[in-house]
């Protein structure tokens, strides 16, 4: 089916009735040839002739163009296609050094807890001044260690928007070529019942 109509289209030009205009053109000139009129008669025929050629190389011309900006655009398509490849790659990538991250502030936090159950049993000995400073630098330490964790947290949450923003361009992407596509093909078939009529 693909074929047939794929042949209609280089026969029929844009589906303007080319193929009826050269059809036409091959009848004229046959009868031109066999033609028994006066000279002015077969001038006005042969200039009608020429008007027909003309107009059936300017819808071969705007095919060839048409089909180049297509070539041109299947093209920006596909350079479109890797550089959505190469995001969702990178996407990947950076998701996963976050999920690195994030184990590595939950050992961290471990650690920290870990260290205010050892400052708990320091501070029932007698030196409570060194366990009381002790303990500050281990609360600035956590407070630091949450930030960087709330930090980390809100990148991982930025890169899953970036993401999810990512995947529907990319359905996006995907529907507009599909309905390019089908619109070609109803354009086509169109053409062809047209023709067929």
């Amino acid at each position: 089916m693909n074929e047939v109509i794929r042949k209609r289209l280089l026969i029929d030009g844009d589906g303007a009735g080319d193929d009826r205009r050269i059809n036409v053109l091959l009848k004229s000139f046959t009868k031109w040839c066999y033609s028994s009129g006066s000279p002015e008669e077969g001038f006005t025929q042969y200039q009608r002739m020429l008007g027909t050629l003309a107009q059936c190389e300017f819808s071969m011309g705007k095919t060839v163009l048409v089909y180049n900006m297509n070539l041109r655009e299947m093209e920006n398509y596909e350079k479109i296609y890797a550089d959505i490849e190469q995001s969702i790659t990178s996407a990947h990538e950076k998701i996963a050094e976050c999920k690195k991250e994030i184990l590595r502030a939950k050992r961290i936090r471990k650690n920290r807890q870990e260290y205010d159950a050892l400052a708990k049993v320091i501070q029932q000995h007698p030196d409570r001044h060194e366990t009381m400073k002790q303990l500050k630098a281990l609360d600035k330490e956590l407070q630091q260690l949450s930030r960087i964790k709330e930090n980390v947290e809100d990148k991982l949450e930025l890169r899953k928007k970036q993401f999810h923003v990512l995947l529907s361009t990319i359905r996006e992407l995907q529907q507009t070529l599909e309905n390019d596509e089908k619109l070609e093909s109803d354009e086509s078939q169109d053409c062809t019942m047209d023709n067929g009529q």
